[in-house]
């Protein structure tokens, strides 16, 4: 699967066939004394804590970005909280108020960003 030079080709052809594997989950090249361990520790399934089940090689980026336990600091208040509960959370954390050091006008949290242009 990659661009040899034309000289080395035969030779070459000869060693991948005798030596590397396709592998029929994700068609990369994997030498064949390899394959049983490629299988087993990217292939192989697993489960989530949040019992969802995907192959071993894809458990940490779902870990990262996907699962809906792993923890993600709150926008307002920076408690880390698991994932599917920061929008009940933020929603209400959100809503509480402090004062506005330049009007003194209570703010709430979520519209603090857009305040200094109403502020005067």
């Amino acid at each position: 699967k990659k661009d040899i030079p034309a000289v080395n080709f035969l030779t070459h052809e000869i060693h991948c066939r005798r030596n590397i594997e396709i592998c029929p989950f994700c068609s990369d090249s994997v030498p064949k004394a390899e394959m049983k361990n490629h299988v087993e520790s990217e292939h192989v399934q697993v489960t989530c804590k949040c019992r969802m089940k995907m192959e071993n090689s894809l458990l940490k980026e779902h870990e990262a970005s996907a699962c809906p336990l792993r923890r993600c600091p709150c926008r307002f208040c920076d408690i880390p909280l698991a994932a599917g509960e920061l929008g009940e959370h933020e929603s209400y954390c959100g809503a509480r108020t402090e004062r506005c050091a330049r009007c003194g006008l209570h703010v709430l949290l979520r519209d603090r960003p857009e305040h200094p242009r109403h502020c005067g």
